[in-house]
């Protein structure tokens, strides 16, 4: 150090300048210093454009990202609308009820005796709740729609990492009676089934939000405003009467149990407004405890199931050719002696009848007898008339899995297809089509739209026969139920009905089966001054009685009796002691 200090004094009393002292004597080249400076110039220069980019063109990203990191944005739930029956009842409400969820990592830390009390609280085993927490997620749901009171139970733990968030859990007051009708909804409050799906829109209404900032435990620290204002969904006004919902409910399952059947359906319709006052499956299921549900229980029969409707489409073709001018209730037909060939095929009666009338047709369920009626009439005019009646149509009830039902084309009809439909073969429909279609004949000709919601206003009908040839329907509908007829049994006490009856023989791998029988039965109560048409399905009957006038026939009978009780309408009829032959007529 002293040797260097000494060398440089020497150098400058030498007259030698400090810049070019042999000690400070560069042995790089100059370029290279020059180099390095610009570089670094160039870093300068560069940070200081990412800054300035930063501070401006990029602020709202990174102002954006950084309030990703601690301010949330809480759901606030909109409160589902109620459904109402026609009169007011509650059919199905939104109770408050909480999610529980998780930040994993900090509730295993918690104590296990904590654990295993917050597993029994939330309905599981410690593995179950163990394994939910088993996950690399920072947010885990635990258990959704928690009543209230087993939240402010589990509250009470204080296990750090566990929190809750309001939401609704769906309630429906009737159970299985309504299960079809009203439907469900999802965990998410989303509608599943039925009215509840069809009307989602707007009995959900619209979700509002809140912002708030949150600490690493999930706790809000500050509550910095609402985002959006819920808007709770609108109450739904169904055209359903729990008072008949629970008649046609009980009347389907004691029948299904009677008879030891499959299943069974009903639906009633108001004449003069098209709304349907009930409709009602067996098997059903609770909607509040869908635990175990299964396919069977969840099927809608009235509107999502098919079958041949057999011997209750006979009305039609009859009224058809009354309509036209082809036949009156006194033109007479030779059945002879219960069987006829039509091209290489035969169709039979289950009885011979002999020369007999229009209504003695319908009263006594002749195939022959309407087969001879049907043929002379143009297959287009046959076809237009079912169409106008809705079979084979898509449906425009608004309800979900409403099933169009199956007509053929009429320019492929054979002679023998076109003699099956007019008995109910070779067609297809559903039980709410069926009963709709009845509409002509307790009103004046007309049919009109059918609707699952209150009507306010009287809708427009289709005219689809004469107001004469409905009259003259609704009496020879009043023949079948009559001693003589095929549905004797589904006479109501103190009331005139009518209706007729339908045995479909199923088909299983592509025939007709000989054991498989759908008993179907579809009338007009009361029939001087019509309120209610009633269709009733019991499907796959067991035992000796199995046609549409032994197990369908007094399921309807109880079904009316009742129904017209509990809406209050007046009876129309004397006769009080109702006499039921021993043996009665038999449809195909």
């Amino acid at each position: 150090m002293k040797r260097g200090a000494h060398t440089a004094r020497v150098a400058a009393s030498k007259g030698v300048a400090f810049s070019t002292s042999p000690v400070l004597a560069v042995r790089v080249p100059n370029w290279r210093s020059r180099l390095v400076l610009l570089v670094l110039f160039a870093a300068f220069l560069a940070l200081g454009a990412r800054a300035m980019w930063l501070q401006t063109m990029s602020t709202g990203f990174l102002q954006k990202q950084g309030a990703s990191r601690y301010e949330h944005r809480l759901e606030l739930p909109a409160i589902r609308g109620k459904i109402f029956d026609r009169n007011g009842q509650v059919l199905a409400s939104s109770l408050p009820v909480k999610a529980v969820w998780a930040i994993p990592e900090d509730v295993l830390a918690s104590p296990p005796e904590k654990l295993r009390e917050l597993a029994k609280l939330l309905d599981m085993s410690e593995p179950e709740l163990r394994k939910k927490l088993d996950s690399d997620r920072t947010f885990v749901y635990l258990k959704r729609q928690v009543e209230l009171d087993v939240v402010d139970k589990i509250k009470a733990l204080k296990i750090d990492g566990i929190d809750t968030r309001p939401e609704y859990k769906r309630f429906y007051p009737q159970g299985e009676v309504m299960a079809h009708m009203v439907g469900f909804t999802n965990v998410e409050d989303i509608g599943q089934e039925a009215m509840e799906l069809a009307q989602q829109k707007s009995l959900a209404g619209v979700v509002g939000s809140r912002r708030v900032i949150k600490d690493r435990l999930g706790r809000i620290v500050e509550d910095m405003g609402m985002s959006r204002e819920p808007h709770d969904g609108r109450d739904l006004t169904l055209s359903v009467d729990s008072k008949l919902q629970y008649i046609a409910f009980n009347s389907i399952k004691n029948a299904v149990d009677k008879f030891h059947a499959k299943a069974g359906a009903a639906v009633v319709l108001d004449v003069h407004t098209g709304e349907v006052l009930a409709l009602a499956n067996w098997p059903s299921y609770d909607p509040n405890d869908r635990r175990g549900l299964t396919g069977e229980q969840l099927r809608n029969r009235v509107i999502t199931d098919t079958f041949e409707p057999g011997s209750t489409l006979k009305p039609f073709t009859v009224a058809l050719g009354l309509d036209t001018g082809r036949i009156t209730p006194d033109t007479l037909f030779d059945t002879g002696n219960g069987s006829m060939k039509i091209g290489p095929n035969t169709i039979h009666d289950t009885h011979p009848h002999g020369v007999i009338n229009v209504q003695q047709i319908i009263q006594k369920s002749s195939n022959i007898g309407v087969s001879k009626i049907a043929l002379p009439i143009p297959s287009q005019e046959m076809w237009e008339m079912f169409t106008k009646c809705g079979f084979g149509q898509a449906p425009r009830f608004g309800f979900p899995g409403a099933v169009a039902g199956r007509v053929r084309p009429y320019k492929s009809w054979r002679p023998i297809e076109q003699a099956n439909m007019a008995f109910g073969q070779g067609i297809s429909v559903s039980l709410l089509q069926l009963a709709r279609s009845y509409l002509p004949f307790a009103r004046n000709g007309d049919i009109i739209p059918l609707s699952f919601t209150k009507v306010t206003e009287p809708p427009v009908g289709q005219q689809v026969f004469s107001a004469r040839t409905a009259a003259q329907m609704r009496g020879m509908l009043e023949m079948v139920v009559q001693p003589g007829g095929t549905a004797p049994q589904a006479q109501v006490p103190g009331y005139r009905v009518g209706g007729k009856t339908g045995t479909a023989e199923k088909v299983i791998n592509g025939r007709y089966s000989k054991t498989d029988y759908d008993g179907v039965f579809a009338g007009i109560a009361p029939l001087s001054n019509p309120r209610f048409v009633i269709a009733v399905l019991i499907s796959h009957p067991q035992g000796a009685i199995h046609t549409g006038g032994g197990v369908a026939a007094p399921t309807f009978a109880a079904l009316a009796a009742n129904a017209l009780r509990a809406a209050n309408v007046a009876p129309d009829s004397d006769v009080t002691d109702i006499i039921i032959p021993a043996h009665s007529e038999e449809e195909n």
